[in-house]
């Protein structure tokens, strides 16, 4: 018997990361589809990683029978994982032309990415992919051309939103179509798998265009230099800061290349028609400073991106001086708050005046509060609503207001569990292994093979490296090496940790019997423990302890 269901890996009881699989067919021979294919962001737990990604074992088990991958929009968080891991799976790509532009982009930037070839889809098309009728439909958000997704099966319409707000005023692009989603909704909807980050917050989003109002009264009031920053890939929020600009007869200096990768792919395809041009970073020195807007990567606290490195004086082309502006046209995505802290003291402390969401209405989210989730539910009417996008609480407030909206059946599930949606009520059948992996610089893999746990380690209580050779007759035939990485310089009683590291050593080959003393590995680990129990006991921290034995 065929079934239609719905598993996420990835998105689900977090923020960022998304990656869904919808699948029909006999429960052992099942068709997949997936829905966007995004990664995270590392946080200070994970140490030296540089992004998180899905695990897709399952999908890769799953592999000839995956139809194709649809991205919803080029957000990081829906898209991010292509480049590094489309070659396990090789699958057919569709997106927008943005999306694929600004993956190609990506490509250029990083040597050896793969080229992946992507089917062009905009809103108002309709294709079919093996089993599926995945229709495309506009919805407004935070970057160009996202769209929902109408999923169709014999058995049933999925409306898949991907991120989605409402805005009777965008900047650029198009509105959400409601007239389709409720056109869709007369067909019949199984199921809505809607966007949940706003799902606690009342009332709805101001516009995009009530934001580029309130910029352009900043670029006015301002006599110094102003400086905006935001995520790289607003494209909206880009050309309200350039209206603003040319109100005040300012030129707009773009310093970032991620910036500059979506601005160029905007460009080609039209959508920044109208504005003066941009101007590069090394043409920032030679303008006025009542003359000059500047955009800025960097707005969620990055210590390698454009706004970190001004801030810490140590730019090539841009400066900032006291009596200019920075306005942080951003907010802080969760855990960035204390680098984004850290940068606007900075400023403050050279005199720069900071301006944030907090002071004057410079960002407005891309997602649905709850007025605006009301109208989706009022267009779709799905018999079931699955929420995601949002971490637990987000999840269980989004639940709560689809029972209120009058949805019958409502599922809150969890990265890898099935869901089936039909035939008969909604409810979890199965679950697949799912998890993440980590990218470490070139390098693609589970915590613990990408030394995740030592590098907890090492920061939390530092490193100690013993070297030591005996000769054959089990003597010590140098000063053992020492070297500490981490440590204090001295303990607790004020002797030096050199000194303590290098008695517990040479206590330690003396308490070992000559003849035992040839076998290194006991010699070793001997070494080891009494170096950590000396350590502890000075400081009351066991640090990480390699230590080396040569015998000649």
């Amino acid at each position: 018997m065929d079934d239609f269901v719905f598993l996420p890996l990835g998105g689900v009881g977090e923020i960022g990361m998304n990656l869904a699989l919808y699948g029909y067919g006999p429960s052992n021979r099942r068709r997949w589809l997936a829905v966007d294919f995004g990664v995270s962001f590392a946080g200070p737990d994970l140490p030296g990683v540089d992004l998180v990604l899905p695990d897709i074992r399952y999908m890769e088990e799953e592999r000839d029978f995956i139809e194709a991958i649809v991205i919803t929009h080029a957000h990081e968080d829906h898209f991010g994982a292509l480049l590094d891991l489309w070659p396990r799976l090789r699958l057919p790509v569709y997106a927008s032309a943005f999306t694929a532009g600004l993956l190609n982009a990506k490509r250029a930037a990083q040597p050896g990415a793969p080229e992946i070839p992507v089917t062009i889809v905009a809103p108002g098309d309709r294709v079919t992919i093996g089993d599926f009728e995945v229709e495309f439909i506009a919805v407004t958000h935070s970057i160009l051309e996202p769209m929902a997704l109408a999923i169709r099966t014999p058995l049933g319409t999925v409306v898949h939103t991907g991120d989605w707000k409402l805005d009777p005023e965008p900047v650029i692009g198009p509105q959400t179509d409601a007239a389709r989603l409720a056109a869709i909704g007369d067909e019949g909807v199984l199921a809505l798998v809607c966007d949940s980050t706003n799902a606690m917050r009342d009332g709805r989003s101001p516009s995009e265009t009530e934001v580029g109002a309130s910029l352009t009264e900043i670029v006015k009031e301002a006599t110094g230099r102003v400086a905006f920053t935001t995520f790289a890939s607003n494209v909206g929020r880009i050309k309200s800061i350039a209206l603003a600009a040319l109100a005040a007869d300012r030129q707009v200096v773009v310093v970032g290349r991620a910036l500059r990768r979506a601005i160029e792919v905007a460009t080609e395809l039209g959508y920044m028609e109208g504005l003066p041009p941009f101007l590069d970073e090394e043409s920032y020195g030679y303008l006025p400073r009542s003359k000059v807007v500047a955009i800025l990567t960097g707005s969620q606290g990055e210590p390698r991106a454009a706004l970190a490195r001004i801030a810490e004086d140590e730019h090539k082309f841009v400066g900032l001086s006291p009596g200019d502006t920075v306005v942080f046209s951003a907010r802080p995505i969760p855990g960035n708050e204390k680098a984004i802290g850290n940068i606007i003291n900075q400023l403050c402390d050279q005199g720069i005046v900071v301006i944030t969401d907090r002071d004057r209405l410079v960002h407005v989210s891309g997602h649905p509060r709850r007025d605006e989730l009301a109208e989706m539910y009022g267009w779709v009417r799905p018999e079931i609503a699955i929420p995601v996008h949002g971490e637990a609480m987000h999840l269980w407030a989004h639940a709560a207001f689809a029972r209120d909206m009058g949805v019958k059946q409502v599922v809150l599930t969890e990265n890898g569990n099935i869901v089936r949606l039909a035939p008969g009520p909604a409810e979890e059948i199965d679950d697949v292994p799912f998890g993440q992996l980590y990218k470490d610089g070139n390098i693609i893999a589970d915590a613990d093979n990408v030394g995740v746990p030592e590098r907890r380690k090492l920061a939390f209580s530092g490193h100690v490296a013993v070297s030591v050779v005996l000769d054959a007759k089990g003597a010590v035939a140098t000063d053992p090496e020492i070297a500490l990485t981490g440590l204090p310089i001295q303990g607790a009683t004020g002797h030096p940790f050199e000194e303590t590291v290098m008695t517990a050593v040479l206590g330690t080959i003396e308490s070992i019997p000559r003849a035992r003393r040839r076998d290194p590995e006991l010699v070793r680990e001997a070494i080891r423990r009494s170096v950590r129990a000396a350590v502890r006991q000075a400081w009351g921290k066991k640090p990480l302890c390699t230590v080396f034995v040569a015998i000649v």
